[in-house]
């Protein structure tokens, strides 16, 4: 079978490698559409990991099963299943505690040695994957295409309801990535309204198509005053920074309401983690500094069947599709800021 696989800084290599074995107790999975994140990116632009000869990529998968071992009852040949790469272990301190996200012992899909992602033609999913991972039957009418932004919608999806979103809220989405702009559209359908802070103007433009109230640049001005006045002088209830920048977190702080709450969705380079934030803002504000990673297993089903009954607007959020064979060319333009979410077709649709 063909596969990407991750072989230096900023190069794929298409493959022919051996088709994968039907796990006792597992399914293979014939891809066909894997979206391309900011994850992805990220490891896109390091490498593989030190030692390693190479890695297949992609956690935003979905596909048919074209195989099911002996062991496997919960899927059969010919169903339709979309794949999120978490898997916890099941017995640490967090599983215990239905944390899953927070498993000390987290694998993830094409990004774990040992663990290869979507970015092939074929995926075999094993049977621990099947039980602690995240592996669901798409809803009837859900394309391939709008089933691989599930794993994103998940993350967004989790993040408003940590933030405990309501109608009540003003929020303010800093960076307007296909992140950002799926941010706007559930804080919209929370009931809250939005504003969006983004540099690059064709960012701008493209958030513009999620509805928010008001779309800024935020290089530009006094931006922490203009959000002030969008809220009459109060502040933002909930400031979402999505994007990872540093100063988006100071700015949050500063332009968040007292009492409010800053959501930190986007995680900082690991080179470069360290920010700082005016701790007598958050201390005289009693202002909510909150860190948003990953989801819980169950809000995988719930995004399935947003995405299935047209809820989140899977189609202005994927604004580019390639073939596998063109998969340097999409994560080039990935990284250009010139599009949101990227999605690469696999095999016969």
């Amino acid at each position: 079978m063909k596969a990407a696989v991750l072989k230096s800084p900023g190069t794929l290599e298409l493959r022919d490698i051996p088709e994968p074995a039907v796990p006792e107790d597992g399914i293979v999975v014939e891809i066909k559409a894997c979206g391309i994140c900011g994850s992805d990116l990220r490891r896109w632009k390091e490498g593989p990991p030190p030692g390693s000869k190479g890695v297949i990529p992609g956690h935003e998968a979905a596909g048919i099963v074209v195989e099911a071992g002996p062991g496997c009852s919960r899927f059969e040949t010919g169903d339709f299943v979309a794949i999120a790469p978490d898997i916890h272990c099941g017995d640490c301190y967090y599983c215990r505690r239905e944390l899953y996200n927070l498993c000390n012992n987290l694998k993830f899909l094409g990004v774990t040695p040992g663990l290869p992602g979507g970015f092939a033609e074929r995926m075999a999913l094993t049977g621990e994957i099947l039980t602690n991972g995240i592996v669901n039957k798409m809803p009837d009418g859900l394309s391939f295409e709008h089933a691989a932004v599930s794993e994103l919608c998940n993350s967004v999806l989790a993040t408003h309801e940590k933030a405990r979103t309501s109608d009540r809220d003003t929020v303010v989405v800093i960076g307007a990535g296909p992140a950002g702009c799926l941010h706007v559209a559930v804080a919209k359908r929370r009931g809250a309204r939005v504003c969006v802070l983004e540099i690059s103007e064709t960012r701008r433009r493209m958030a513009g198509k999620f509805g928010p109230s008001l779309v800024l640049d935020a290089s530009s001005g006094d931006i922490v005053g203009e959000i002030k006045q969008f809220t009459g002088g109060v502040g933002a209830d909930i400031v979402v920074c999505a994007n990872p920048v540093a100063q988006t977190q100071q700015l949050g702080v500063q332009m968040v309401r007292k009492g409010g709450r800053v959501v930190l969705f986007g995680g900082l380079p690991k080179a470069n983690p360290m920010t700082t934030l005016d701790s007598n803002l958050i201390h005289y504000g009693e202002i909510q500094v909150v860190g948003a990673f990953s989801y819980h297993p169950r809000l995988h089903k719930l995004a399935l069947s947003l995405l299935a009954d047209r809820k989140l607007p899977a189609d202005s959020l994927i604004t580019h599709t390639f073939e596998l064979d063109k998969i340097n060319e999409a994560y080039d333009t990935a990284a250009s800021g010139e599009a949101l979410k990227v999605i690469i077709k696999i095999g016969r649709q």
